[in-house]
């Protein structure tokens, strides 16, 4: 790859994620991505806090020996109410009496902005891995627990069964996002392969995300795009649990951090969706197909879904020759020879290369090029300190 042009140029990637999305669109927008911003859910907080307030008491009087913190912003937000409420310091008073756990790094972070300072890191950052901490202290335990409006019923009932008492807290909840079309919008880019990727930050918007497929009555297209053609990453394990259970193969980083999911994302598409090809033709320039759009040269070029379809046909070819049924296979369902003839027509106009495709008498099509081995991505150093 030309060292010049940044990591994600040509691609286009969905992000589903409400809460601190600037952050990951930015990221990819300045590494030269395309992002369709898509939140299927959003954070929403309580009317009214009477509800936190009062299992704040609770949990105050109830002195619990193990306290499990899910999230950064649960964890803020709770401080902050009870503050409110006249109920700061004896919060932090229960919680230093506590054994108090972190699922994640953001709610470790939160907690010893607190000053807290001795709680500790769960090692898998899950619900689960809490839930097996205090089961491996031993039965009948008292236990606070900070839920992150997506309750884990399964883990709460271990919790439950394995306590003499659990009390809960649920400063925020996950709200459906209402009267915006992005999210039917991604979701017909996904079918329509017009997305190189699909990132997921949370299992809620995963679940919500999956839910609208069903509704929208495209359930078998998302489900097919997703398995071939648009590369699906969730931050972590948790996240990925609904995709997974749906069939669906999910990538994800080592760490289950923001820059490690965005270091991914680069270099997966330019290991797998980046093709060069060396015409046969005029100047033998080299063509370079870069998720969405081809460069040509010094030019870059985007062609749409069905243009798409047919350079990436005709260029794996690699200049045999394809026939008419063969490539209308690859178009819509509409699709006959005459929409094949307009789109090949199309396709050379915008590619602008003279005889690159060839028409072959009563055979088909070809495309006059040679594959390249693609090189490697300077992704890596381009994320540096993500």
């Amino acid at each position: 790859m030309n060292a010049t042009v940044p990591a994600l140029q040509g691609f286009r990637v969905g992000v589903t994620s409400d809460r601190r999305s600037e952050d990951l669109i930015t990221a990819l927008e300045r590494r030269g991505a395309e992002v369709l911003h898509a939140p299927s859910l959003r954070i929403a907080v309580n009317e009214s806090d009477a509800s936190l307030i009062e299992d704040t008491r609770r949990l105050i009087a109830a002195r619990p020996e193990f306290v499990l913190i899910t999230t950064g912003y649960g964890m803020h937000r709770w401080l902050e109410v009870a503050d409110v409420a006249g109920l700061g310091a004896e919060l932090i008073d229960t919680l230093e009496r506590s054994r108090v756990l972190a699922r994640g790094p953001k709610a470790l972070g939160a907690i010893r902005a607190a000053g807290l300072d001795e709680a500790s890191l769960s090692d898998a950052e899950t619900t689960a891995s809490l839930v097996d901490a205090v089961i491996a202290a031993g039965p009948g335990r008292r236990v606070g627990i900070q839920l992150h409006g997506y309750t884990d019923e399964v883990q709460l009932a271990r919790l439950r069964s394995a306590s003499a008492a659990v009390h809960t807290v649920a400063p925020y909840r996950w709200a459906p996002v209402s009267g915006d079309d992005r999210s039917q919008r991604l979701i017909d880019a996904v079918c329509d392969r017009a997305l190189d990727a699909l990132t997921f930050t949370s299992a809620p918007a995963a679940d919500a995300t999956l839910a609208l497929a069903r509704s929208s009555g495209r359930w078998s297209d998302f489900l097919s795009a997703l398995r071939s053609d648009v590369i699906t990453v969730a931050v972590g394990p948790v996240t990925a649990g609904p995709l997974t259970e749906a069939g669906i193969d999910v990538i994800m980083p080592d760490r289950y951090r923001m820059g490690a999911l965005i270091r991914l994302v680069c270099d997966r598409l330019n290991r797998d969706r980046v093709r060069r090809y060396r015409t046969l033709v005029g100047d033998a320039e080299v063509l370079e197909l870069r998720g969405q759009t081809v460069r040509v040269g010094d030019r870059q070029v985007r062609l749409g879904p069905t243009a798409l379809a047919l350079f990436r046909r005709l260029a794996d070819a690699e200049s045999a020759v394809l026939s008419r049924e063969q490539l209308v296979e690859g178009l819509s369902d509409q699709a006959d020879t005459h929409a094949l003839e307009v789109a090949i027509s199309r396709l050379r106009r915008s590619l602008g290369v003279p005889d690159l495709i060839s028409t072959v008498i009563k055979r088909g099509y070809r495309m006059n090029v040679r594959r390249l081995t693609a090189p490697e991505t300077a992704c890596a150093q381009e994320l540096t300190g993500s």
